[in-house]
C-alpha cells in the first residue's frame, strides 16, 4: 500500500475520535446553541456525520462489489428535519458514528490498491472513485470538528456577554 494512500486511511480512521474529542464537556444548552438562524447545531452536526457514515457505508460496498453503481444523493436539510436531530441523545450519536467508521475503516484497510480506482456514478457529483469517496469521508469529519469547535467557542463568548 503506498504512504499515500495509508495516510488517508489513517485520518479516515480517526475522523470518529476527532468529532467526540471536539465535544468532550459539551453539554445542555451549548449543544443546541446556533450561531446563527439556519445554522446547524452541535447535536445537528453530530447526528448528520453518523447518519453520513452509514450513506458513505453502503456507498463504499457498492462500489466495491458492483458495477459503476448508482450513488444516489441525499437531501441532508429534509434528514436533519425528519430523523428528530434535535432530540437525539449524543452518547448513542457519537457511538454510532464511531462504530460505524470503524466497521468502514475495517473493510477498507485491507483492500487491494487497485480497488482505490472502482467507481461509482454519483446523481449529483458525477463518476467518483473509491478513493474520492474516502478522501470525502476523512475531510467531512475534519471540516465538521472545526465547525463543532467554532460553535463552542461562539457558545463561550456569548455566555461571557
Amino acid at each position: 500500500m503506498s504512504e499515500e494512500l495509508a495516510a488517508l486511511l489513517e485520518r479516515f480512521r480517526r475522523g470518529a475520535e476527532l468529532v467526540a474529542v471536539t465535544m468532550t464537556g459539551a453539554a445542555g444548552p451549548e449543544l443546541d446553541f446556533v450561531t446563527a438562524p439556519g445554522k446547524w447545531s452541535i447535536r445537528q452536526i453530530v447526528c448528520h456525520v453518523a447518519d453520513s457514515e452509514l450513506v458513505m457505508a453502503q456507498r463504499f460496498r457498492r462500489v466495491i462489489a458492483e458495477e459503476n453503481p448508482t450513488l444516489t444523493a441525499f437531501d441532508q436539510e429534509a434528514w436533519a428535519r425528519n430523523l428528530d436531530y434535535h432530540r437525539r441523545k449524543m452518547t448513542h450519536t457519537i457511538e454510532t458514528f464511531r462504530r460505524i467508521r470503524g466497521e468502514n475503516h475495517d473493510l477498507l484497510k485491507d483492500l487491494p490498491e487497485e480497488a482505490y480506482g472502482r467507481t461509482g456514478a454519483h446523481t449529483e457529483r458525477g463518476t467518483l472513485t473509491l478513493l474520492e469517496l474516502v478522501s470525502g469521508a476523512a475531510q467531512h469529519a475534519e471540516n465538521h470538528a472545526r465547525q463543532i469547535r467554532e460553535i463552542r467557542a461562539a457558545y463561550k463568548a456569548s455566555r461571557q456577554k
